[in-house]
């Protein structure tokens, strides 16, 4: 049954003892017609298990609707790495008929990208949005026994001497970017990440209590964490803030901003400071400082700095896994992970088996000594009886 809301055409009608009534968004009543009669043929096909024949699609006709249907759900920075994968699979695969696909396809991509220089698990990223792409078709578990995904090496990063913090915090207060150094000794002190760091509001911050409450984070167990700040950072971030003279809770931590030089000294200068947007990337300022200090390091290292020192010190491990933000499933893999225990504490630990056995040995000692005491005294107790004895045998 069609009827008329106003300009716009509905329809009503029963199907398996319910009914729908439902508009056409439609002011024609032709196309409100066959928008009922489609709807009513949709659901008898969906009732008795019909499933309607699609034609063959290409990997590439496949993956622009796969792209389009996950944007609405997809964080912009995850919508732009899954169209950067598709960006190196279409060109090898794209021509490929999804049906056609199989375990050999996906190895020789594999080798392919590996011939290009690609790292491991850039290539694993890429052929897990391939499988995304084979599960929206059911078509993955067909040829998923077959494809092994290539070994990626778990052990990364490294941990900075003292020697290489200090050279590489002066490059940074010699930066043009005078965000630079508040942000890296915030990340050593905090092993916070890159992302936490950028994203960081005042209204998180609270440094009458000294902590800091992250908010965003690349895991759940991240999100929500309190972490509290030792004098190093407190210091920095007081510091900090006194920059900003009009300083807001709603304001980013490291705001967005440009730098230049002025006057005939060309003395560096700040400009067009936007406490509403968070700075963009800390990339160009974070290499030209990494480059003078002759310091080889990755920023999401000064994390991993942290948690070693945290571990060298005695923090138990739980602790460290609370202020860090992993998960109880993935805690001793992270610490295994992150920890890079040095030459000196692995040498005060081998230290503490010479204690032990320093003291081991002088018990035994001790021991010995008693027992020889022991023998001594009764050998003369026994010499005197004798002794005795003999007296009074003599007449």
């Amino acid at each position: 049954m069609l009827y008329r809301r106003g300009q716009v055409w509905w329809y009503r009608f029963k199907f398996a003892g319910r009914l729908f009534q439902e508009s056409t968004k439609s002011t024609s009543k032709e196309v409100a017609r066959r928008a009922e009669v489609k709807r009513r043929r949709d659901l008898e096909e969906g009732y008795h298990g019909l499933r309607k024949r699609e034609a063959p699609q290409t990997l590439r006709m496949a993956a622009e609707a796969w792209l389009e249907s996950k944007e609405p759900t997809l964080a912009p920075k995850s919508h732009l790495i899954e169209k950067t994968n598709l960006g190196h699979l279409l060109p090898v695969l794209g021509q490929h008929l999804l049906t056609d696909l199989n375990a050999t396809h996906v190895s020789r991509y594999q080798q392919h990208r590996l011939k290009e220089k690609a790292a491991p698990k850039t290539v694993n990223l890429e052929v897990g949005t391939l499988r995304a792409i084979l599960r929206r078709h059911r078509l993955w578990a067909t040829i998923q026994p077959d494809i092994r995904m290539l070994p990626v090496p778990d052990q990364v990063g490294k941990a900075l001497s003292q020697k290489e913090e200090k050279k590489l915090l002066d490059a940074c207060a010699d930066s043009r970017s005078r965000c630079l150094l508040p942000a890296v000794l915030l990340a050593l002190n905090t092993g916070m990440r890159y992302s936490e760091l950028r994203l960081l509001p005042w209204s998180q911050v609270d440094l009458t209590r000294r902590t800091v409450c992250v908010g965003k984070s690349k895991t759940e167990a991240g999100a929500g964490r309190t972490i509290p700040l030792n004098d190093r950072a407190t210091k920095s971030l007081q510091f900090w803030a006194e920059q900003f003279p009009d300083l807001k809770p709603e304001h980013f931590v490291f705001p967005s901003e440009r730098y230049g030089a002025a006057g005939n000294d060309f003395e560096p200068c700040v400009h067009d400071t936007d406490p509403m947007k968070p700075i963009n990337s800390w990339k160009e300022s974070w290499e030209s400082a990494k480059e003078r200090a002759n310091v080889t390091v990755r920023f999401h290292d000064l994390r991993h700095t942290c948690v070693t020192r945290m571990l060298e010190g005695g923090v138990p491990l739980s602790v460290v896994a609370s202020i860090l933000g992993w998960s109880a499933a993935t805690t001793a893999r992270m610490a295994k992970r992150y920890g890079h225990i040095g030459q000196i504490a692995q040498r005060q630990a081998v230290g503490v088996l010479d204690k032990t056995g320093g003291r081991r040995k002088k018990r035994k000692q001790n021991r010995q000594d008693s027992a020889n005491r022991s023998g001594a005294l009764s050998g003369t107790q026994n010499g005197r009886r004798e002794t005795d004895t003999h007296a009074r045998e003599t007449p």
